[in-house]
């Protein structure tokens, strides 16, 4: 790399302009679906779609306030359908003096999204004043510009706060530059090939945002960590600039890449998790990492070669040397973890308890409808059904039964059990109207498939929503006693959004098992230990629960959410917690790389534990602080955006990075280590290898 540095350099700028390039026809990719291929809910949503051409996420509702009850309000919205292939009117309502019009199209969620605008304008032209048009293609038409404007809000704060830390890290040098180019072009390689997988893979719109955020935050990390061990390596003259990015990049960069992998396979868990839009998520976040990797290893060493001594040198105001017994805050945290370690965790313990107490009302939702930017079509749409008919008016439970034959569902036991289920699901609590018919659309023109409308008071997502959709199919729907030859299926945007978090939340438990069991063996090469690696993955959960603590607390207790300018909603969007989890373990692992490779590397050269512990953390307190603020300042990009999936992602990101590197890493680390001993460093001989340090 050193050696080819200009074609390197020219190379990673094909793949900046490339990514950049790809990154302006990526939205047009992606989707908002809940869809669980396999689920109940999916299999009747395909019969809502093939028998009563009532596609879930292709349809649009119209809502025409204030029209006086004009009868040609109906016919002016049929007019405007031209404009959407294959659209049809399935089903109008008057409410007082607001129509509800449903407009299925046969086209999937990204491209029926691509047709609001004109949907939009034909309905203007069709002279239907004052039409809003809701639904899921609307809202992700709708909230795709907001995402995007979002992002480069984001971009912005996460700039300027790396800028600042990096300027106290570096000093006034030319190398703060380095991050900010290896960053740029890293992200690129990871939206490029984003881009590239979403022509096979289902890809969710929040992908962009999550790769850009958490792409730069990270790859400034890595980058500074490389720029900080080849200002080391420079500060003897005698050697030379290449054998100075040589050695750097066989320490700190074999660490960086350690790190990445290690922080992948902990995203990795992810994609076996049997919902689209989680393993979208998964696939793209993972991408991050590897990217970092290989910009580290090539783009770096050659920036690196080209700055050269001077480009690193440093212009500090007021600076000064500090011996060694003053290095930094890390350093006397150390010995004050190592003088009382008993008493610290004892603290540190408790202050994380406090952090995580909020956790007992944790609830989830698939999505948010209510946690969505006011301003937008859509929305105004959404509070105005609301307010007038029931928040779950434009997102009813739909039960499916398949009769199995032709004219099935005339028989008088089928009839007899739907009368039953009616019944009983109309005396359900929250339950506003149970619609059912003899004709389109209760039943298919062949006869054999029969749905039952449940329009409830509650919202989309909410917890009774959830509990009388889970009911109807344990309890409600056997208790009706249909047919042996029927089958009956409940469908609809609420059964979707049960099944989407019972597939994503089923298996959890033993994936995060298996990332475990492959953590642990990793690590134990890694610190030619078997303690540490335990060590490792039980602080790791510390910093999780005080993060989803934080969430819960800032979100449905709303500590701080005016200052924050957050949402304030009852529930969590069922993904943000796992993508959390992932990606703050990785983080997590990757600070505990940091720190105790630079213990190791004191303790194989004769130190001792509490000499080496105090001497690694002073070494490497101050760059991982740099970089965790780096990683919260890409946060805050998240938080300062309109979309509550995105705030709450941001949030608990941000508290578990701050937890972990001033309490978990800097206080309760060094005290487990201390009490310890020698005992830090115990593995059974026939395990033992050759040492093989990787200091920063």
């Amino acid at each position: 790399m050193v050696r080819h540095r200009l074609l390197v350099v020219a190379l990673w700028l094909i793949v900046l302009v490339v990514g950049a390039m790809a990154t302006t026809k990526l939205p047009g990719l992606l989707t908002t679906s809940l869809t669980v291929p396999g689920s109940d809910s999916a299999t009747a949503n395909a019969i809502l779609a093939g028998h009563f051409h009532d596609n879930i996420e292709g349809s649009f509702a119209v809502v025409v306030p204030g029209s006086r009850g004009e009868e040609a309000v109906p016919r002016e919205v049929r007019g405007a359908l031209h404009v959407i292939p294959g659209a049809v009117v399935t089903e109008q309502r008057r409410v007082d003096s607001t129509w509800y019009i449903n407009v299925d199209t046969p086209l999937s969620l990204g491209r029926a999204a691509n047709e609001t605008s004109d949907f939009r304008r034909a309905l203007r032209a069709a002279h239907v004043d004052g039409a809003l048009v809701t639904g899921p293609p609307a809202l992700q038409h709708d909230i795709s510009p907001v995402l995007s404007s979002d992002l480069r809000r984001g971009e912005i704060v996460t700039g300027l706060v790396a800028l600042l830390v990096l300027l106290v890290a570096l000093g006034f040098t030319w190398a703060v530059a380095l991050p900010f180019l290896v960053a740029g072009a890293t992200t690129s390689l990871a939206l490029l090939a984003t881009y590239l997988l979403a022509h096979r893979l289902t890809m969710v719109l929040y992908v962009p945002n999550v790769v850009e955020l958490i792409g730069l935050g990270l790859a400034m990390d890595y980058s500074l960590l490389m720029v900080h061990r080849f200002r080391s390596e420079v500060t003897d003259g005698a050697v030379s600039i290449e054998d100075a990015v040589v050695a750097t990049t066989k320490t700190a960069g074999r660490t960086v890449a350690f790190s990445g992998l290690v922080f992948a396979v902990g995203l990795a868990v992810l994609i076996a998790v049997p919902v689209p839009f989680v393993r979208s998520l998964a696939v793209a976040a993972v991408l991050v990492p590897l990217a970092g990797i290989v910009g580290v290893l090539t783009l770096q060493p050659a920036l690196l070669a080209l700055w050269g001594r001077r480009g690193v040198q440093a212009r500090r105001f007021g600076d000064r040397r500090r011996s060694p017994d003053e290095r930094s805050w890390w350093t006397h945290s150390a010995r004050l973890a190592l003088r009382y370690p008993k008493s610290v965790i004892s603290i540190s313990l408790v202050f994380i308890a406090i952090l995580a107490s909020s956790l007992g009302w944790l609830e989830l939702t698939p999505a948010s409808l209510t946690a969505i930017p006011s301003s937008m079509n859509s929305a105004h749409a959404i509070r105005l059904a609301s307010a007038e008919v029931g928040a779950g008016f434009l997102t009813p439970i739909e039960i499916v039964i398949d009769a199995g034959r032709p004219e099935g569902v005339d028989t008088s036991a089928l009839v007899s059990a739907r009368l039953r289920l009616a019944e009983s699901v109309l005396d359900e609590p929250g339950v506003e109207v149970v619609a059912i018919g003899k004709k389109l659309p209760y039943v298919s023109t062949s006869g054999r498939y029969e749905r039952i409308f449940v329009v409830t008071r509650d919202q989309f997502g909410s917890s009774q929503d959830q509990a009388l959709v889970r009911k109807l199919r344990t309890a409600l729907i056997p208790a009706a006693g249909f047919p042996a030859t029927s089958l009956v299926y409940v469908g609809g945007a609420a059964s979707q959004g049960v099944d989407f978090l019972t597939d994503v939340y089923s298996n959890y438990g033993w994936l995060l098992a298996i990332v475990f069991f492959m953590i642990f063996f990793i690590l134990a090469r890694a610190f030619r230990s078997l303690i540490l690696p335990l060590i490792a993955v039980f602080l790791d959960l510390l910093s999780l629960a005080a993060a989803f603590g934080v969430l819960v607390a800032v979100f449905h207790f709303g500590v701080g959410s005016s200052i924050l300018g957050t949402y304030r909603v009852a529930q969590i969007e069922g993904w943000v917690p796992v993508l959390i989890f992932a990606v703050l373990f990785g983080l997590s692992m990757d600070y505990e790389v940091f720190i105790v490779t630079r213990i190791r590397e004191g303790v194989d050269q004769g130190l001792s534990n509490n000499d080496a512990i105090e001497e690694g953390l002073g070494r490497t307190g101050a760059v991982v602080s740099a970089a965790a603020l780096i990683m919260v300042g890409a946060m805050s990009g998240f938080i300062s955006g309109h979309v509550a999936g995105l705030q709450e992602l941001g949030v608990g990101l941000g508290a578990g990075v701050i937890v972990d590197t001033t309490v978990v890493r800097a206080l309760i680390l060094p005290s487990v280590m201390g009490l310890l001993g020698r005992s830090n460093w115990w593995l059974p001989s026939f395990l033992a290898a050759k040492p093989h340090t990787t200091p920063l």
